[in-house]
């Protein structure tokens, strides 16, 4: 019986571990991104420079250590080490999801979004498994005997594991989780379909009277219901505050707000498009890699003059940190502005390149593998 549960949570444990590791290192950036917003709670900012080599870091780091519990390679060593990594990540989401400092923790990246306390349960989950493994590790078995070959195995896992989080984060995401993805109609995307129900919300009041020196809390329902308004007693004190009542439908794309320098809405204009038009992202200018942004203006140009393709912008710096960087760059395409938090779901590349045609995202590029004019043209435009 103890045999099968020790079984059981190896397998358990070691798949869950490399499952978690792979769906993370698809999207290192992203992760690197969650990392930010932790170093930031606990004042830890100076390691946000490194967020994404860390996140490469752990990534591989769970792969690893789920494959050698599989393999049953040093379980001493490993047994440890998924006992501490767990009791870690066990108090990290506790305190996101009791103190609400982080709403998602990116434990499976955003292929499974959890909330922190779903996040908190499946930690404890593990760490009552892995309190097994380490109870009963030296029973562990490894599959291979020789110690070069364990050695060889674990080195291989290593840099296949690296590999392909240092791939991911020069090119793109193998698998798109985000709703930019390759193939989405963001329009429809940004709306609420019909028949499905927004949330709902109340509007509460704290009221005071002015003879008694009562104070009480009231629900807007309420306040117009018991017409209590009409009572010049009554005081409304501070600012209403808003509360859900009942969770509707998100529409996947609800913080995309696009406008020029001015503050004008350019959004609908922007995504609905109905030609083709190439979309720079660089949601940080400062940190944008320049020789790219280069080759994406002689880019922007080519296109424009030979197929009229309308070419854009978009940063979450301000207009005059834009205006400094447009004339720094002899910047050619259009420059408009929005929130850095969708700028950075929409291509994970600093600058990113979406090719868009009538809301519809055609395709998207890292920097490091944008096509050329040449390609695009004998694609795309010459049809």
């Amino acid at each position: 019986m103890q045999n099968v549960l020790l079984r059981c949570s190896r397998v358990f444990v070691g798949a869950l571990f490399i499952f978690s590791g792979l769906i993370k290192a698809n999207d290192p950036l992203g992760f690197g991104y969650k990392l930010q917003e932790y170093f930031e709670v606990f004042h830890m900012n100076f390691l946000s420079g490194m967020a994404t080599g860390i996140a490469i870091l752990l990534c591989t780091l769970e792969i690893v250590l789920g494959a050698l519990l599989l393999l049953g390679f040093w379980s001493k060593k490993v047994a440890w080490g998924l006992l501490l990594l767990i009791i870690f990540f066990t108090l990290l989401t506790f305190i996101s999801a009791a103190f609400k400092v982080v709403t998602s923790c990116g434990c499976f990246g955003d292929a499974i979004p959890l909330t922190p306390w779903q996040s908190f349960s499946k930690d404890l989950i593990l760490l009552v498994l892995i309190i097994v493994i380490f109870l009963k590790k030296d029973l562990i078995q490894p599959l291979f005997k020789k110690e070069a070959t364990q050695r060889n195995i674990a080195i291989a896992a290593t840099a296949v594991s690296l590999g392909f989080g240092l791939y991911t984060y020069n090119v793109l995401p193998i698998l798109d989780f985000l709703p930019y993805k390759v193939g989405a109609h963001i329009p429809s995307l940004m709306v609420i379909p019909p028949g499905e129900k927004p949330d709902e919300f109340e509007i509460m009041y704290h009221l005071k009277n002015k003879k008694t020196k009562e104070e009480k809390d009231m629900s807007d329902k309420d306040y117009l219901k018991t017409e209590i308004w009409k009572d010049n007693n009554w005081e409304i004190i501070g600012e209403p505050t808003k509360n859900l009542v009942k969770k509707g439908f998100e529409p996947k794309i609800k913080d995309l707000n696009i406008t020029d320098a001015s503050g004008t809405d350019y959004t609908k204009e922007l995504i609905e498009n109905p030609y083709y038009n190439l979309i720079f992202v660089a949601y940080d200018l400062h940190s944008a890699n320049e020789a790219a942004i280069g080759k994406l203006n002689a880019l922007a140009i080519n296109a424009t003059q030979q197929f009229n393709i309308r070419t854009v912008l978009l940063t979450s710096n301000s207009a005059q940190d834009a205006q400094v960087f447009i004339k720094k760059n002899n910047l050619f395409s259009e420059v408009f502005y929005a929130d850095a938090v969708p700028l950075k779901s929409m291509v994970r590349a600093n600058p990113g390149v979406l090719l868009m045609k009538n809301g519809v995202v055609i395709n998207k590029w890292h920097f490091h593998n944008v096509p050329t004019f040449d390609q695009l043209s004998r694609k795309y435009f010459d049809k």
